[in-house]
């Protein structure tokens, strides 16, 4: 296979695996019930000022399966950080005892996993349309090298190895997406 083939296989490539890290980090933006420190990555706590992340402010930590702890520097941010996991839209009920905050993880409800799941699927697709929109510039840059001067059977032979790495990819995204389905729904 000759070397411009091989870049376009390589930019397809990387542009596919950059889909797919980005799915995973939205996946795992998906809770299945278990306190995480993640789960509270998206809040923004109003601090000297300015908004700021929660890991910049103070330490998250799992107690158990259920329970998540925020343990400021400042004890005097606990009701900003208090208040920002209130607005954060997470659904969770945080208790300020003075010296730290404890947030009590609720269990999901069927109706809820199913919502979870349909949010899985729908970052899935959005995945797919990534590694579908890596296909068509590969196959675009394989038009233009043919259009250059590249023989007919070679830009055929790109082509057909473009699709193999588009159906990997595609393949990978199912068993992702059918990973957390699995995750999300058992009790």
């Amino acid at each position: 296979m000759n070397e411009d083939i091989q870049m376009v296989l390589d930019m397809v490539q990387e542009s596919m695996d950059k889909s797919m890290e980005h799915l995973k980090v939205q996946l795992s933006k998906i809770r299945v019930g278990r306190a995480t420190p993640g789960m509270l990555e998206t809040v923004k706590v109003d601090a000297y000022g300015s908004l700021m992340p929660i890991n910049q402010t103070a330490n998250v930590n799992t107690l158990d399966a259920r329970t998540l702890t925020v343990q400021a520097w400042d004890k005097g941010l606990l009701p900003s950080i208090e208040r920002a996991i209130i607005n954060s839209n997470l659904g969770l009920n945080p208790q300020n005892n003075g010296e730290m905050i404890i947030i009590n993880v609720p269990p999901l409800t069927e109706e809820r996993r199913r919502d979870l799941v349909k949010r899985a699927k729908s970052e899935g697709e959005d995945a797919k349309v990534g590694v579908r929109n890596a296909r068509k510039s590969g196959n675009d840059e394989i038009k233009s090298l043919q259009n250059d001067g590249m023989a007919e059977d070679m830009a055929k032979r790109g082509e057909d190895e473009v699709q193999k790495l588009t159906n990997t990819y595609s393949q990978k995204v199912d068993d992702l997406i059918a990973a957390k389905e699995k995750d999300i729904m058992t009790l």
